[in-house]
């Protein structure tokens, strides 16, 4: 009897590790022995972390997109049908349209979303770069801005630890290159005692921030924006005005997580090294969809997905999964003035990034267009 292996998501996550299987098992795939199905909710496949340079107009929105179809190898079977439950006692997907999905392998990768509602006010008076059209949003506003009080406001958890600097590092460029620097204020706010949870990037930013006149305010955690007013005020008691308000909304996982009770906040329980949901054999996660110590980002995403694959693999032939994720992480860290740096990290070597240079800029832009060639599990 053929078994099932099936993937809840089609992002990054889940489409390396779909891509990746399929070359790992061509032959028990083409024979039937397994069936490999990808269950995702759209057809379009974006690169997210392209969002940040729309607000700039360094790239376009249909620069960021791909059939999702076009990126999975032939022998991955791809529906788009989204999923209410995940029946892991049933060993089963139930979608809406009333599908059953059995499994005999699971692995969720079910991503993160940006979560904006859930400060009061923010849908309304603030501005974000987590979907296209809170990034086009972005956009337009910065085009007409002709000076004022910019504020960088960070919601927790959220994924990119990285990207409240990039956005504030790159605004301060983009305001010089138009013009409006002197006119501007631009303040960086964080929810702990540094400018970053990670030590080193917060030793490496503060001389940074001195240097370009950003102001900052650390214990800030979003509580409720005055639309009317405009004013943000935060769980600490400190009110802040503004003109423009750019946030990073905190995140959850996705709704069908919730809805299945796998984990609070919709982060399910993984093993840090196995990938495994905590107490099953047979359920993996992978991506933003893990509780795993580490960032909640793309190379995160690439990195554990290698492992998982193998893991994955393992179970489905009656094995014990052996192979370990160390949480290794790799981030770039656009710094505006046509720079960047980077930071890499695992569960125990902490980061530390070197000075920007421009190549290191020309190499994230390079991967930017090298990305599809990622999610096809190349490179």
């Amino acid at each position: 009897m053929s078994k099932k292996v099936v993937i809840l998501g089609s992002g990054i996550a889940g489409t390396i590790v779909a891509n990746q299987i399929a070359r790992k098992i061509p032959g028990e795939l083409k024979s039937g022995a397994v069936s490999l199905t990808m269950v995702g909710n759209t057809e379009t496949h974006v690169y997210q972390p392209g969002w940040l340079y729309i607000p700039f107009d360094l790239v376009r929105p249909e620069e960021l997109k791909r059939s999702q179809r076009s990126l999975l190898d032939p022998l991955v079977r791809f529906v788009v049908d989204p999923v209410s439950q995940i029946d892991v006692k049933g060993q089963k997907l139930v979608a809406e349209s009333k599908t059953e999905y059995p499994y005999d392998v699971l692995i969720i990768a079910t991503g993160s979303v940006p979560r904006p509602d859930l400060i009061p006010g923010l849908p309304e008076a603030g501005h974000w770069f987590y979907t296209e059209e809170g990034a086009i949003k972005l956009r337009e506003a910065l085009r007409s801005f002709q000076g004022g009080k910019i504020v960088v406001a960070m919601g927790v958890p959220h994924k990119c630890p990285v990207a409240p600097l990039e956005v504030t590092l790159m605004l301060e460029d983009y305001l010089r290159k138009k013009g409006v620097r002197e006119k501007s204020e631009v303040m960086y706010t964080y929810p702990v005692g540094a400018l970053h949870t990670i030590p080193a990037v917060a030793q490496w930013a503060g001389p940074v921030f001195e240097e370009r006149g950003i102001k900052s305010e650390t214990f800030f955690n979003m509580k409720e924006v005055d639309k009317e007013k405009k004013i943000l005020h935060s769980l600490e008691g400190s009110a802040v005005p503004f003109d423009l308000l750019i946030s990073i909304p905190p995140h959850r996982g996705s709704k069908v997580v919730l809805d299945s009770g796998l984990g609070e906040g919709g982060w399910i329980p993984t093993n840090k090294q196995t990938l495994l949901m905590e107490g099953s054999e047979n359920v993996f996660v992978v991506g933003d969809t893990t509780n795993l110590p580490v960032s909640k980002a793309g190379s995160t995403a690439h990195f554990s997905a290698d492992i998982l694959v193998e893991n994955a693999i393992s179970v489905l032939h009656g094995e014990k999964p052996a192979h370990v994720y160390d949480g290794k992480v790799y981030c770039f860290i656009e710094t505006g003035r046509n720079q960047a740096t980077y930071i890499t990290f695992n569960y125990t070597t902490p980061p530390s990034p070197p000075p920007p240079t421009s190549a290191v800029h020309w190499l994230k832009l390079s991967y930017n267009r090298l990305y599809w060639l990622t999610a096809r599990g190349i490179l």
